[in-house]
């Protein structure tokens, strides 16, 4: 087993709950085989998954692209989650779905026949802590590699890893990735941009897996009176920003203090961060 990784967890897999240590998949399913298929993360806070809604409407949005039919209703799906949580000792948790297009001979076209496989964990979730909330974190820009259907939640991330990996490599938290000049978003994360109070944001298409919390800090936004705009923003706009901000399921709001080792604009977290990690704080009181 993997260590620090509990094999006496439950987990669910193909409408058995069953041990961790105990789960097992066919090595001829299409996700080990190929990456063929789609995942989503459900944070719960006190027990009560957050914006689950738009979790489960991505979900479903992955599996059509991709043409995945598991035959399950948004009831089915909600119910799995509200489950798993019931049947774990964590009060704040990380539900993961996992669905590929199932077992069947190895070969690239979809099989006519598969049955897909379905797998749902639940793991403990430690909030980001006062150090990266109130210091910051740093961060590098690289060259967007990856393919042209990012808004896919695909479980292929072979190009996500590497560029996560020359984050470590260079003893930074995370990446910046831009393509053909313009900012896309980080390994495992979506990027804001603030500048003159304006807070900015990626276009919402095929080249950025839109985060839950990107409609979460829209709304944020409006209702502390901070301008936004979606548009295309250059790296020249992203090296001269007053501030940076990351988020996703597990950095919630997260502000950026070092870009390609110089200060993003006072070399501290900003006014606008402060007033968007409020408004998030309090989102999550409120469930």
């Amino acid at each position: 087993m993997i260590p620090n990784v509990d094999p006496d967890s439950i987990v669910y897999l193909n409408g058995e709950y069953l041990r961790l240590g105990d789960a097992r998949i066919s090595v001829l399913d299409r996700g080990f085989i190929f990456g063929d298929g789609i995942y989503e993360v459900v944070p719960a806070y006190g027990r009560k998954p957050f914006r689950m809604d738009g979790h489960l409407a991505r979900l479903e949005r992955s599996l059509a692209s991709i043409k995945i039919n598991v035959g399950w209703q948004r009831g089915d799906w909600e119910k799995l989650v509200v489950g798993m949580l019931d049947r774990v000792p964590f009060e704040t948790s990380m539900a993961y779905l996992q669905v590929t297009r199932g077992v069947a001979k190895r070969d690239h076209a979809f099989p006519a026949q598969a049955t897909p496989t379905v797998f749902c964990m639940v793991s403990a979730f430690e909030r980001p802590g006062a150090a990266l909330r109130e210091q910051g974190i740093a961060v590098i820009s690289v060259p967007d590699l990856r393919w042209l259907h990012c808004e896919i939640k695909s479980v292929s991330l072979l190009g996500n890893v590497l560029a996560k990996q020359q984050a470590v490599d260079a003893g930074v938290d995370e990446v910046v990735q831009f393509r053909d000049g313009y900012l896309s978003e980080g390994a495992s994360c979506n990027v804001w941009v603030v500048k003159n109070g304006t807070l900015l944001a990626p276009l919402r298409n095929n080249l950025i897996l839109e985060g839950i919390r990107y409609r979460l800090l829209e709304e944020l936004a409006q209702a502390a009176g901070i301008r936004f705009e979606s548009r295309r923003i250059s790296q020249q706009e992203v090296e001269q920003a007053d501030e940076l901000m990351l988020t996703s399921a597990t950095k919630e709001v997260l502000p950026v203090v070092k870009y390609n080792g110089k200060p993003v604009g006072a070399g501290r977290p900003g006014p606008v961060y402060a007033k968007l990690r409020a408004g998030y704080d309090q989102a999550v009181a409120s469930l």
